[in-house]
């Protein structure tokens, strides 16, 4: 399918996509997410139509939490909402992401993944904010460079709006966020002719509406809400396959071969790194440097972060793999390891791989 080329960073990237899919943006500045609500918001003024024929109604909060409390209210008020952010701007809407996840509301929130301050700030980037959310009920989608937004963000959408679960779409911020590239980009009539519209209508017939009244935000005892929260189960089980899906129609859109999980280097590798972010576009250069060598080294991409998908991880690691190093983006004080490679560490373990020697780095 052809596309049209275009030089944009990432940001702009993400935003191109999120207009598609988006009447209602919650927004408010911070660095380095700052030019996706930017961009939004300027291509709403010039009367630029989304894939349902309107224009994208933009609402600027005074903090962070305030655009999180817009978007969980326009989501229950029927209305497919964004936001942007990063950083200690995400962690400010963990609270209503709770609410937004358990309440099974379509949304995606676009995250130019930055450093959480800790004993001083630091703009730049690592994957500390959207690891602090993991517990939120969020999905997660990462994406390592300016195509791999446009190309993967759709997913984010689709699949939110299909499999009733909210995602967190990020990249590295500025790393991926400001590094414009001529990129391939999405015509909207693409977008929409993947859009399961019976789902938009199912989501919009669920909003709050004085006309059939349904209930919101009960208070249930220790018992009964446990309960409820195992409920969701089935929800997440399902979404990985969900996610699968819309890959695969990209897929056969572009010719690409995205995965939850994708596999780069010797087929026959004995060394490989579990990665996510825009590392991965440079550990690609060095595997192809000592492969030539005759080095039997890999990589494994990891696109889908949430819900884990265990047999997806194991059916693209190399059978020979005899060392692992999952490296991740962030540092976790008195911890056994980093996130992705406790998630690496267990399925390994469950998967009978003792054999393997993990080791954990940033």
């Amino acid at each position: 399918m052809p596309r049209n080329k275009q030089s944009m960073d990432g940001n702009t990237a993400a935003a191109h996509v999120a207009y598609a899919f988006t009447e209602v943006a919650g927004i408010y500045p911070i660095t380095p997410s700052s030019p996706m609500a930017d961009s939004v918001d300027q291509w709403s003024a010039s009367g630029l139509k989304n894939i349902f024929g309107n224009t994208v109604k933009v609402v600027e909060m005074q903090s962070e939490a305030g655009a999180a409390g817009t978007v969980h209210g326009s989501l229950a008020a029927g209305a497919l909402t964004t936001t942007f952010t990063a950083s200690q701007g995400l962690l400010l809407m963990i609270p209503n992401m709770y609410k937004i996840a358990a309440e099974q509301l379509p949304t995606v929130f676009h995250v130019s993944a930055r450093t959480v301050a800790t004993q001083s700030l630091n703009i730049f980037g690592d994957h500390s904010d959207v690891y602090a959310c993991r517990q939120t009920g969020f999905a997660m989608l990462c994406e390592s460079s300016p195509q791999e937004v446009m190309d993967l963000s759709p997913v984010a959408h689709l699949a939110a709006i299909e499999g009733k679960v909210p995602f967190i779409n990020f990249f590295d911020g500025f790393r991926t966020s400001h590094e414009i590239q001529k990129i391939e980009t999405w015509d909207f009539e693409d977008l929409k002719e993947m859009t399961n519209m019976e789902a938009v209508e199912a989501f919009r017939a669920h909003a709050l509406n004085p006309e059939h009244p349904a209930m919101r935000g009960s208070h249930e005892n220790g018992d009964i809400f446990f309960q409820h929260r195992e409920a969701c189960n089935p929800v997440y089980d399902a979404l990985p396959a969900v996610v699968e899906k819309y890959m695969k129609k990209i897929n056969e859109k572009l010719g690409t071969d995205y995965d939850l999980f994708n596999y780069y280097g010797a087929p026959d590798a004995d060394r490989v790194i579990i990665a996510m972010g825009s590392i991965c576009d440079v550990a690609e250069e060095v595997i192809d440097y000592l492969t030539a060598k005759g080095e039997k080294v890999g990589l494994v991409k990891v696109r889908l972060y949430r819900p884990w998908k265990s047999d997806a991880l194991l059916k693209v690691l190399p059978k020979t793999t005899k060392k692992i190093a999952v490296l991740d983006r962030t540092k976790e004080p008195g911890s056994l390891g980093e996130p992705l490679y406790l998630e690496v560490a267990t399925t390994l373990r469950e998967a009978g791989c003792n054999d393997v020697v993990q080791t954990g780095g940033r």
